[in-house]
């Protein structure tokens, strides 16, 4: 007796399509690296000006260290403010989009898509548009993140609220509670610690983006990066990538054990 599961109809495919899916894939794969001209030549000289980087960039200089404090701080600033905003405003957004309390299948359709809207955009983008909406310096940069954090955290969020039993929203429905009080005494306590773990993820994906976000002008320690790199100022700059790496890890740290605590 044959003891294996058969395959189900849906990952069973003609052999001719598996060879055509692998024979498209070699096509755009080895178009890609004559496009982007990945020649053995071209990765020594690589190597070699990133050992040249590398010997101009030790030792790290302390000189500016207040200074690039005083940025990383800013792009604290505009990490936590940016999702405290976007999550804040997530919430609503992922009522709406939930199939157990949106309100209407249109009004979860139409929010789904402005969702999807929002995360498919990159937070770069956004950056690029407010700045020119408000100027250079940290308010594009929360603006950015506050968009790319409602695109990022709602979804979850809608995803967490579906998976809710009924069980407790129906108990208290039949006491006469209304919609709202559905919501806030019975779905968001029970979701609150998957959003509370995915609000740390958005911290932590809001400090790598706020110092990418820097680099187009929006504020932030990435301001000082891109000066630093575009002076040759190696050592300084090397000086603050040692910064960002010793604050991001350190926030991974203190946010898995907060998960760890609350989930």
């Amino acid at each position: 007796m044959n003891t294996q599961a058969a395959i189900p109809p849906r990952w069973r495919a003609p052999r001719w399509t598996v060879w055509a899916t692998w024979a498209v894939f070699l096509a755009i794969f080895v178009q890609g690296v004559v496009a982007i001209k990945l020649t053995p030549e071209r990765l020594l000289r690589g190597i070699g000006n990133l050992g040249d980087f590398l010997a101009r960039a030790f030792p790290p200089d302390t000189g500016g260290l207040d200074a690039v404090a005083w940025a990383m701080l800013e792009t604290l600033n505009i990490a936590i403010v940016g999702v405290s905003v976007g999550v804040v405003l997530s919430v609503p957004f992922a009522l709406l989009a939930a199939r157990n309390t949106t309100p209407h299948m249109l009004v979860r359709s139409t929010v789904r898509l402005v969702i999807a809207t929002l995360r498919t955009i990159p937070d770069l983008i956004w950056a690029l548009i407010f700045v020119v909406a408000v100027g250079l310096g940290p308010l594009a940069g929360v603006l950015a993140i506050v968009l790319d954090t409602i695109g990022f955290a709602a979804r979850f969020f809608a995803e967490r609220i579906e998976e809710v039993q009924p069980g407790p929203s129906e108990a208290l429905a039949s006491t006469g509670a209304g919609r709202l009080s559905v919501v806030m005494g019975a779905i968001l306590p029970e979701t609150f610690a998957s959003m509370t773990a995915t609000s740390l993820y958005s911290v932590e994906k809001a400090i790598r983006s706020a110092v990418t976000l820097g680099l187009v002008g929006a504020g932030g320690i990435g301001v000082e990066l891109a000066a630093s790199m575009r002076l040759f100022q190696y050592d300084r700059a090397f000086m603050i990538i040692l910064v960002i790496l010793v604050v991001v890890i350190a926030f991974e740290q203190v946010s898995a054990s907060i998960r760890r605590r609350v989930i």
